[in-house]
């Protein structure tokens, strides 16, 4: 049975809060023109996500967008693809012939969400626009007038639009002045610039706790000084301890105990996170995704040698710039970190750089930078895929009140 890269790209409401994700795939057992040809790309997707992998670990409760050629929707959907799990997205190239609308006026009226992938309106397109739930423009393949002209356009028929391969804050802020519902691309990563000319005392106070957690010669004692300083970093560490994960014979009631039982690097990689969690006007959707890069760079690296700390760590701080709205040569000179971590953070430069470099090839779909970053024994998509489950327990049981 081949393997299929599968990666999931978040898709955001107006509030920067998720609404459902994409997924984004390609096979690995055979030349790229085969990879881009949509039938077999297609069935081999909902083959792996649907029947082995599962959705709910893909995408938990939200809905999954899952792209459909014109003769995928013809034949039918799997049984398993339910009405509330999926987006059927219809690809750019599909043509509104008779059969075709037919199919997707009876798929909408089973409940099924219809939305139209890369669209560029002519009025040959009409009736499909008058079926779909959801229409997605490319913001990068529209000029800024074609874009003015599509979203004046198609808001005459009163129907959602989703700005995607949204790249920049600029580009955010861009299309939600024009009236988009929704928006995807990875500008959530990266940092507002011009927000961050003004660093709020509380980053400033974060970065701080940060630098005395990453410091190598803290000890257990100011450690543990530094968790009492906040109650609720305390109560969460205990919290999740005492979960069920750990299956402890009796309650850990203190820090100290807590870190006898499972060591002082676990307890500064927990407190690092709620750390990171105390920036509050950011999508939790970016923690959640430093969470799934660190998990999956610390599992990539076992594999290949690298120390696990230092592996988790880069990937948990590679998106430090988002998170603060600095540039991360700021951020990360005021963090004492090792230099082989700061290389690989910056220039992906080392054993630890070209981790990183994979791992965020692979978050983006980009199938060709995978490849070319591939390390001989590694399986990346099973690593992955157990990242985003680890990913989602942890903020579970750490970060959730």
């Amino acid at each position: 049975m081949p393997h299929v890269f599968i990666a999931r790209q978040p898709i955001y409401d107006r509030q920067l809060d998720v609404h459902a994700y994409e997924l984004l795939f390609r096979a690995n057992d055979s030349d790229h023109a085969e990879f881009t040809d949509g039938e077999q790309a297609t069935s081999r997707l909902l083959v792996n996500a649907l029947m082995e992998i599962g959705l709910p670990q893909l995408v938990g409760r939200h809905p999954a967008f899952v792209n459909l050629t014109e003769r995928f929707i013809i034949e039918g959907l799997p049984n398993a693809m339910a009405p509330e799990q999926v987006v059927l997205e219809v690809l750019e190239d599909v043509l509104p012939g008779p059969e075709l609308l037919a199919t997707l006026q009876r798929l909408k009226q089973d409940g099924y969400t219809i939305a139209l992938d890369d669209f560029e309106y002519d009025d040959s397109k009409r009736p499909l626009v008058e079926l779909a739930n959801l229409i997605k423009l490319d913001v990068l393949s529209l000029s800024p007038h074609q874009l003015r002209r599509h979203v004046s356009t198609l808001k005459a028929f009163g129907v959602p639009l989703l700005a995607e391969k949204v790249e920049t804050q600029e580009d955010f802020h861009t299309c939600k002045a024009l009236g988009f519902d929704y928006f995807q691309g990875y500008f959530f990563c990266k940092p507002d610039l011009v927000k961050g000319e003004h660093t709020p005392s509380c980053r400033t106070l974060i970065l701080r706790l940060l630098a005395r957690i990453q410091d190598p010669e803290i000890e257990f004692n100011e450690l543990a000084d530094l968790i009492a300083q906040d109650v609720s970093f305390a109560y969460r560490i205990l919290r999740y301890i005492n979960s069920a994960q750990f299956g402890t014979a009796r309650k850990i009631e203190s820090i100290q105990s807590a870190a006898t039982m499972i060591g002082l690097q676990r307890i500064k990689t927990w407190l690092t996170i709620l750390a990171m969690s105390q920036i509050d006007d950011k999508p939790y959707e970016l923690l959640l995704t430093s969470l799934i890069r660190a998990r999956m760079c610390e599992t990539l690296g076992k594999d290949t040698g690298q120390p696990a700390s230092s592996a988790f760590t880069t990937g948990l701080f590679s998106a430090l710039d988002a998170l603060t709205d600095q540039p991360l040569e700021t951020v990360l000179a005021s963090l004492p970190l090792a230099e082989e971590i700061n290389r690989a953070l910056l220039a992906h430069e080392g054993a630890l750089g070209r981790l990183l470099a994979l791992v965020l090839a692979y978050e983006s779909g980009d199938w060709d930078g995978v490849e070319a970053a591939m390390i001989e024994g590694i399986a990346p998509q099973k690593a992955y895929l157990e990242a985003v489950e680890w990913a989602n327990q942890m903020s579970k049981a750490l970060l959730c009140e």
